[in-house]
Order: C-alpha cells, then sequence, then structure tokens
C-alpha cells in the first residue's frame, strides 16, 4: 500500500516555474510558489512515541501529579479571569453588587419611597448586565428608557380612564372591562408581538422589564382599581430603572471597557487572515488532487475561526454604528459597513472554489471508477490520485509543446504555424493516439494553467495577510498603495493564462473522437469543472480589488476626516430623507461594469444580510379572486374588507391576539372585589409576569422556556433558603452571597450562553432575598414605631 502511494504521488504533474507578483513592492519574480506555510514544530515532539504516536507521560508520585494538576487548573482560571468572557462575569457581578445596594443601604433605600419592590434595581442590572459592548450599552439604554415610557404611557392612561368611568359615568364595572381588556389584554400583548417580531434579545429583555413594572401598576398597587391617580409607583419605578441603568453604564465604561468597533476589526483581521489559509489550502488540493489538504488540521482550525468570526459580523456592526454615531463619525462606519458586505460576498465566494474542488474530486472518482469497471482490472487499493499520468508524451496542445502560461522570453517561444505543422507530422508517423480521458483532460489542465493558479493564490494570500487593519490594540487601517497595483499585475497575467488555456483545451476537445456519448459528457463535466474553479479564483481577486478600495477611503476618512465629524442623526427634520437616501445607497445599488456584482451577487448579499434584509414573519393567506367589473358592490367591499383585515390573518397578529386574550384572563382576578385579597396574598403578579416571560409562538419555544422558568425559579428559591438561613438576614452576609450568585448566574448567562435560566434564578433570588429583607426592615421600623 505505501508503495502504490508513493508510485502515484510520483505520477502527478510537477508544477513548472511561473511569474509571480509580490504583493509589497509589486515585483514579477520567477519560480516555485509555496502555498502552505512551513509547520511549526511541536515542543512534545521528543516525547511522542515513533509508533502510536502519542505523548508519553511521566510516571511520578502523587504529591507532584497533584501539584501539577493544582498548577495547571490555577493557569487556566488565570487565563479565564483574563479573557473576555471572565472580565464579563466580573463586570456582572460587580453590576448586581451595586444594584443591590440600593435595598440594603437605608439612606439609598429611603430615596425610594417607603414602597416594597426596591429589588428592581438589582433585577435591571441582571436584565441589562455590563458584559457588553459600548455600542451595546447604548441600545440596552435605549431599550430601557423606551421600555420605562410605554409602560408609563400604559398604566397613566389606564389610571385616566378609570377615573373618567368611575366620576362621571358611574360605572366602574365597565371602566374595569375596558382597563382590562384594551390596556391589560391589548398592552401586554403588543408586548408580546414586538418580542416576537423583533427577536432581540435586548429587546427581549426590555419587553420583560415593560411587563414586570405594567403588571405591577396595573394589578397590585391598586391605584387604578379604586379610580385614583397615584404618580408615586411611576416615580419610584423611573428612580430604580435610573439607579440601575446608571449602575450598569458605570461599570461597562470605567472597568474594562469594550469597543464594539475594535471589536469589529479584530474579527475582520480574523477573517481576512483564516481566508488567506483557506485560500492557499484549497487550492493547493485542487492542484495536488488530494482531498486529503481539506481534512487537515490547519484548515479544519482556520475553518472553524472563520466560521465564528463571520458569525458575529453582524452584531457588532449593529453595534459599532451606534458608537460612531456618537462620537460623530458616521463616514467612518458607512466605509466599514461597505467592507463587511465586501467581505462576507468574498466569504460567498470562497465557499464556491471550495465547491468546485470538490465536485472536481468527484467527478474525477466516478470516471476512474466507470472506466476501471468497464475494462475489468479496477482494484480495490487504487485511489483518485492514479489519473496523475504522464500524459505530455501522448497529448499536447495545438500551438506548441508544454510552454508556460506566462513566458517573458518571446524569442524562444515556438510559431504556431510551425508548431502546428511539426505536430501533424509527428502524429501522422505515429501510432493512433489512445482517447483523451477526463482524468486527463485536468492533467492537461492543470498543467497548463496550474503555475498561473498557483502564483495568483500566492498574490492574494500575502494581501490578505497583509489587510485590512493593523495589529491589537489600535487596528489601525492597514493598506499599501503598491497591493492594488500588484493585485492589478497578478490579474491580467492570470487572465491571459487562463484565456488561452480554455481555447486550446476546448480546441484540442474538438479534435477528439470520443468512445460514446457518456465518455463525451464525462469530459463537459470535467472540463466545466476546471472552468467554473478558474472562474470562481479570477472573481476572487477582482473581489479584493473593490476590497482594496473601500480600505483606501477608509483610510483616508480615518486618517484626514476631510467632512469632519457629524452628528446628521440629531437632526430629526432630515430623518425621511436619511432614511431614503440609505435604501438607495452607493452601496446597495451601486452598478459597477465588473463580474461580480451583477444580479446574482446582489441577491445572494441581501438574502444573507441581516441588517438590510430583515426576516420578518409569513403571511398565511389564502388564494383570493380580485373583484371584476361584473361584481356588485357588495362582492366590491367584502373584498376591500377582507384586504383591509390582512394582518390579522398574520402568524405575529395571531400570536399577540393569544397573548394578550391569556393576560386579560390571568388578571382578571385583580379587578374582582370576591378574587381580587386572592390574588393579592399569594403574589399574583408574579404568576402573570411568569406567562410573558414564558410564552412564545411555538410551542417548543414555550416549552424550553418553561423548563429554564421552572429550574431556574427552584434553585434561586434553594439558593434564598439557603442564604437567609447562613446568614440569618445580616445585611453584610447576604451581600456577599448576594455576589457570589452574580458570579455563578453570570457564569451560565454569558459563558455558557444560557441567559433565561440566569435571568430566572437571580429573579427568584431576587424576589425571595432583596424583597424579603425590605419586608422584615419595614417590619420593624412598624415596630418600632409602635412602641415609641
Amino acid at each position: 500500500m505505501p508503495s502504490g502511494s508513493s508510485s502515484s504521488r510520483r505520477l502527478r504533474p510537477t508544477l513548472r516555474q511561473a511569474t509571480f507578483v509580490l504583493p509589497k513592492t509589486g515585483q514579477r519574480l520567477k519560480g516555485l510558489v509555496n502555498l502552505r506555510n512551513s509547520t511549526p514544530t511541536d515542543e512534545h515532539d521528543e516525547r511522542r512515541g515513533l509508533l502510536t504516536n502519542e505523548i508519553q507521560t511521566h510516571y511520578d508520585g502523587y504529591i507532584p501529579r497533584l501539584s501539577r494538576y493544582m498548577h495547571d487548573t490555577w493557569e487556566q482560571a488565570s487565563q479565564f479571569a483574563r479573557s473576555e468572557p471572565g472580565i464579563g462575569v466580573l463586570k456582572y457581578s460587580l453590576a448586581y453588587f451595586i444594584g443591590s445596594l440600593a435595598t440594603f443601604i437605608p439612606a439609598v433605600s429611603a430615596m425610594l419611597g417607603h414602597q416594597d419592590g426596591k429589588h428592581m434595581v438589582a433585577t435591571v442590572t441582571v436584565y441589562f448586565h455590563p458584559a457588553r459592548s459600548q455600542g451595546g450599552m447604548f441600545k440596552a439604554l435605549i431599550c430601557a428608557f423606551l421600555a420605562f415610557c410605554y409602560s408609563s404611557f400604559l398604566t397613566i392612561t389606564s389610571m385616566f380612564v378609570e377615573m373618567f368611568f368611575q366620576d362621571t359615568l358611574k360605572q366602574p364595572v365597565l371602566g374595569h372591562a375596558v382597563v382590562l381588556i384594551v390596556f391589560c389584554g391589548g398592552g401586554l400583548g403588543f408586548v408580546g408581538w414586538t418580542k416576537q417580531r423583533l427577536g432581540d434579545p435586548l429587546v427581549n429583555v426590555a419587553c420583560s422589564l415593560t411587563a414586570l413594572s405594567t403588571i405591577t401598576v396595573l394589578t397590585k398597587e391598586g391605584a387604578v382599581q379604586s379610580g385614583d391617580l397615584s404618580l408615586a409607583k411611576i416615580f419610584q419605578v423611573l428612580k430604580m430603572v435610573l439607579m440601575g441603568v446608571v449602575a450598569v453604564m458605570a461599570v461597562s465604561y470605567f472597568i474594562f471597557p469594550i469597543s464594539a468597533r475594535r471589536k469589529l476589526r479584530a474579527n475582520l483581521v480574523t477573517v481576512t487572515d483564516t481566508l488567506a489559509i483557506m485560500l492557499a489550502i484549497i487550492t493547493e488540493s485542487f492542484l495536488s488532487g488530494s482531498e486529503e489538504e481539506l481534512a487537515s488540521a490547519e484548515f479544519v482550525d482556520a475553518e472553524a475561526r472563520h466560521r465564528k468570526a463571520y458569525g458575529q459580523l453582524d452584531k457588532l456592526v449593529r453595534e459599532a454604528k451606534l458608537e460612531h454615531y456618537v462620537f460623530g463619525t458616521e463616514k467612518e462606519y458607512r466605509l466599514e459597513k461597505k467592507l463587511v458586505r465586501w467581505v462576507q460576498d468574498i466569504t460567498h465566494n470562497m465557499g464556491g472554489l471550495r465547491n468546485a474542488a470538490s465536485l472536481q474530486f468527484s467527478l474525477i472518482r466516478e470516471t476512474i471508477a466507470r472506466e476501471s469497471s468497464s475494462a475489468g482490472d479496477y482494484q480495490g487499493a487504487s485511489t483518485h490520485a492514479d489519473y496523475f499520468t504522464p500524459i505530455e508524451q501522448s497529448w499536447s496542445f495545438p500551438d506548441g509543446s508544454f510552454l508556460e502560461p506566462i513566458v517573458e522570453r518571446p524569442e524562444e517561444e515556438l510559431s504556431p504555424s510551425s508548431s502546428m505543422r511539426t505536430r501533424q507530422n509527428e502524429s501522422a508517423q505515429s501510432t493512433p493516439r489512445p482517447s483523451l480521458l477526463p482524468a486527463d483532460v485536468f492533467t492537461i489542465f492543470i498543467s497548463h494553467l496550474g503555475p498561473s493558479m498557483r502564483s495568483l493564490a500566492f498574490t492574494l494570500k500575502e494581501i490578505f495577510k497583509e489587510i485590512p487593519f493593523g495589529p491589537a490594540p489600535n487596528y489601525k487601517v492597514s493598506v499599501n498603495g503598491r497591493l492594488r497595483i500588484s493585485l492589478d499585475r497578478a490579474l491580467e497575467l492570470y487572465k491571459d493564462s487562463r484565456q488561452k488555456t480554455l481555447a486550446s483545451l476546448y480546441q484540442q476537445k474538438e479534435t477528439m473522437n470520443m468512445k460514446s456519448h457518456e465518455a463525451e459528457a464525462d469530459l463537459e463535466e470535467v472540463s466545466a469543472s476546471c472552468g467554473h474553479f478558474s472562474f470562481s479564483l479570477l472573481e476572487f481577486g477582482e473581489q479584493l480589488q473593490e476590497m482594496l478600495a473601500i480600505l483606501d477611503e477608509l483610510q483616508l476618512e480615518v486618517e484626514e476626516r476631510p467632512h469632519g465629524r457629524s452628528w446628521s442623526w440629531l437632526k430629526i427634520w432630515q430623518w425621511p430623507k436619511s432614511t431614503k437616501t440609505a435604501k438607495i445607497g452607493d452601496f446597495d445599488a451601486e452598478p459597477t461594469p465588473s463580474a461580480h456584482t451583477n444580479n446574482q451577487i446582489n441577491h445572494r448579499r441581501h438574502a444573507s444580510d441581516g441588517l438590510i434584509a430583515h426576516n420578518r414573519v409569513p403571511v398565511n393567506i389564502r388564494a383570493h379572486k380580485a373583484p371584476s367589473s361584473r361584481d356588485t358592490t357588495k362582492q366590491r367591499l367584502g373584498y376591500r374588507i377582507w384586504k383591509g383585515l390582512g394582518f390579522l390573518r398574520r402568524d405575529d397578529t395571531k400570536y399577540a391576539i393569544k397573548v394578550g386574550a391569556g393576560a386579560a384572563l390571568y388578571a382578571l382576578p385583580a379587578f374582582l372585589p370576591s378574587t381580587r385579597p386572592f390574588y393579592t396574598h399569594w403574589r399574583g403578579e408574579w404568576g402573570l409576569l411568569s406567562y410573558m416571560l414564558v410564552c412564545s409562538m411555538t410551542i417548543g419555544a414555550s416549552n424550553t422556556t418553561g423548563y429554564s422558568r421552572f429550574l431556574g425559579t427552584c434553585l434561586g428559591a434553594v439558593c434564598a433558603i439557603v442564604a437567609w438561613e447562613v446568614t440569618s438576614g445580616n445585611v453584610f452576609g447576604l451581600a456577599f452571597l448576594g455576589w457570589l450568585m452574580a458570579i455563578w448566574t453570570g457564569y451560565i448567562t454569558i459563558v455558557r450562553g444560557n441567559g433565561p435560566m440566569g435571568r430566572f434564578i437571580m429573579l427568584t433570588y431576587n424576589l425571595s432575598v432583596l424583597y424579603g429583607y425590605s419586608l422584615a426592615q419595614r417590619r420593624q421600623t412598624t415596630t418600632k414605631t409602635k412602641a415609641a
């Protein structure tokens, strides 16, 4: 088996020296190009077994092993503490600790009034935790402000409506019904619709905060039921939200601040670096005919890092947008967004390169298996690399022997006419040539265009390693003026070589006598696959040209800023105009003569763009025939009504109606005199809040959230009981244990990515410990007052 493998490798066509362009200098050099980096030596190679390929461990005593284990654990813990997730957990716990002081410090607690529910400050720090970038905190601030405004609008309006029905119309029952249907059902239904429609994590927590404050005022306080206008609770909610947001913003901005702009640039650097590695390996795999390259550890690691960085681009663009708008660099944001879009398009084209290479491998395997089985000499030990045979002795192009695609000494060339006559004379005197197999076409293609493809891939790889930004922590725009010149030269050389190779290849095919139509179809498939890969590589380079042009504009804007800083978003009167301009901006509608900006690429970009094309909820509408001139007035009116009520047939509208109906039914006991004491005693508002948190459009999502809610509630309640029993209500012990709880739930939320579970645990812990501490303090104050 090893001998067969080595022989097949010896039969592979060796690529000749080719002309390539150095990106940094623009020089044309000639030689062999290596697309792969040298493999770094492993520090454990000396301990690795020769046959087992495993690292030999030293069998020390128990104490040395324990010491080494403790040392490794300490190194991992310190590395995690210095990482971004570890810093996020620290900031999460500090923000919660500061928020809990609003309940534990008497002076701060007195500022919030005598009502209970002061644990909402800590709850706000849990919902809008500071383990976000500056842009994410700006968005959290906006969401918290809108949540408070909407909640205040619902509660104040419901109080006025109730006052009108009770004082003016003397119909309290009718007023209760209106408040229950319109404000409880309609208001909370709209909260559920917004949560489902936008599908954003920060919007979800804002909707939860809205539901918490709205349900507390509408069903618990009693001002709405009695028809009074009481703003005390609303002002208390405003104070608590402001205190929580201020604590979170202070921790986020003053303790290890995170910039979304730098994270975006760091991700772009990772994406371009991994693109360079993947491009080199895919091209090398295609040229060598070995799929093992695509399964190597280097390619798998680069692909995993690329996928992770690529998946965060859209989110970071949205967060960086807010930072740019606050700091007055709107033009820089537009260029960075444009750069991200081109990087995404280049990534899609990289997928086309890999698919073309995979298609080539599958075609070669199929044709070899078919030819071998038909001949009767197929052996199981043969591999797909056996098609690399020295067919130069049998086949050649009509315009000369196997010349290099890029020749810098034209005087050494043979003229096409003399070459053709020489080949015709040789073919007339020699034996008949064998039939041209698809594997032979691939070998001819690689022998001619392979050096040029390797040279272009080398130039593209080196350019990707230089762009788009410099090293951390500043990530300055890194673009060299010679890169565009070098890329233009490399593309011109490749275009000329590709055109000649494909023309000669198809001319060669036309002179062949195929055995059958099946063999001719196989030949066409392989030829088309070769052409597809070569064109995808050319398109890759042309897209890189546009990317370099964007980087030049971005560098000019960052370094010189010719138009200065601008805050156009503050000009409210220009919002409709700017929105219209954004829809037909230069990125979305700019026509360019390049091949990569055709309609197919634009369609692909918009289909994958989370910012431009939002994922909308489908509308289930039956086919309905439009009215004709023969229809009656009744039919036309019915069609207009049916068309006008189309929004009620939407899935998200149906979901909002169901949420509102369920919320109204659940809140009904709070408005009935006979059941209100039961609702108040058993804290029915928390059940209604759980309903709003768990309710989802699909059954599966509701079950998943319900499981997190149930398990989180149980864990939070158990931890609260343990904390209260251990500390006996001591304020210092409760504060310290609360900080430890925040570290645990912060790890669940940030590192494990299970936000609902972490929030439900802390929500229950707050309700049990902080709320219970507030009630205990109020009882002590009441007892002292009575004793005095």
